[in-house]
């Protein structure tokens, strides 16, 4: 068989789900139904946080990171498959895979690092209340962000660069539908004993690492919470919590079961199936998790859509009956 290395290669093939046409048609308008919803929810919560000096606070700082983050991470992928099904196509350059790999790699990273982060501010907030705008200036919010930000990069780069030495063979078929790292890795021709070595220690180190800092952070959020005598200060402790909490089960339960789905069937499409579950559902649902029961998120949410509204006069008997309905649905959930 004849090989080609990394600088004659042009093109991977991105598999997807399904090449039957009338399912193509309802992946395409599933998924771009998700992807609308997640932008708009992501960009709202961050203008909601910009626009109301209320929420200029780390708890809300980190959720306005963690929701560009998830836009960024989304758009990473779906914008592309969305492409191929447009075009009728499942052609990736090598360049444009290699390049959508890194931004995966980073906004993936990223969405580990700033769940532990948001641990990390409720440890303080619950267990050193006194002390926590001493701790949690904004110089520290800043910077423990900007470290997520270099810890991921480098991370994307050291696998990018790894990638960049294989030779891949002329089967280019990815079963995903975009360019994993695992998947890329596994297609190529050339040994690939220090990339699988990498990827081993960096799934240790992103799952294992951020994992044992938030479960330390709410094993001692618990131990505070037991402590407060009455019930109504219990319930405002946790609740201060849940939102923050739910994110992480999402996450992490839907990562470890990708990996679950990897390792019985790395070449079905189960696994791209799963991947759905943290590449688009965790993002897209997100904004709902942090809203719905913030009393504080749904009062900035009210006023931005009333500004947004009322701002040149568009405020006409159908958009004030829409406008009733969402702010309805806010007064839902206590």
């Amino acid at each position: 068989m004849k090989l080609r290395n990394q600088t004659q290669l042009s093109e991977f093939l991105l598999l997807g789900f399904s090449e039957d046409p009338a399912l193509q048609l309802l992946i395409f308008g599933l998924f771009l139904s998700m992807y609308v919803i997640c932008v708009i929810g992501n960009l709202l919560i961050i203008l909601a946080i910009l626009s109301d000096t209320h929420l200029h606070m780390p708890m809300y700082f980190f959720l306005a990171n963690l929701s560009l983050v998830d836009v960024c991470f989304t758009s990473t992928t779906i914008p592309k498959m969305l492409e191929n099904i447009q075009m009728q196509s499942q052609i990736i350059s090598y360049a444009g895979c290699i390049t959508q790999m890194f931004f995966f790699i980073i906004f993936a990273a990223l969405d580990d690092f700033l769940l532990t982060v948001m641990a990390y501010d409720r440890f303080v907030a619950i267990c050193h209340p006194l002390h926590y705008t001493v701790i949690m200036n904004p110089w520290l919010c800043v910077q423990l962000v900007l470290l997520c930000w270099t810890i991921s990069v480098l991370l994307a780069l050291l696998h990018s660069l790894l990638v960049l030495r294989l030779s891949f063979c002329t089967h280019l078929e990815i079963h995903h539908f975009f360019c994993e790292l695992n998947q890329v890795v596994h297609i190529a021709c050339s040994d690939t004993f220090l990339n699988d070595l990498m990827m081993y220690i960096a799934s240790v180190l992103l799952l294992g690492g951020p994992l044992t800092g938030i479960l330390y952070s709410y094993s001692k959020i618990a131990s505070s919470i037991r402590a407060i005598s009455s019930a109504q200060g219990k319930y405002k402790a946790f609740s201060t919590c849940a939102s923050h909490l739910s994110a992480i089960s999402l996450f992490y339960g839907t990562s470890i079961g990708v990996y679950l789905s990897a390792s019985t069937a790395p070449s079905s499409t189960s696994t791209a199936a799963a991947s759905v579950m943290y590449t688009v559902v965790t993002p897209m649902l997100n904004p709902f998790i942090y809203s719905l029961r913030n009393t504080d998120m749904k009062r900035a949410l009210k006023r931005l859509l009333r500004k947004v509204l009322l701002r040149k006069g568009y405020m006409n008997n159908l958009l004030e009956f829409y406008l009733g309905n969402i702010l309805n649905l806010f007064s839902l959930y206590p």
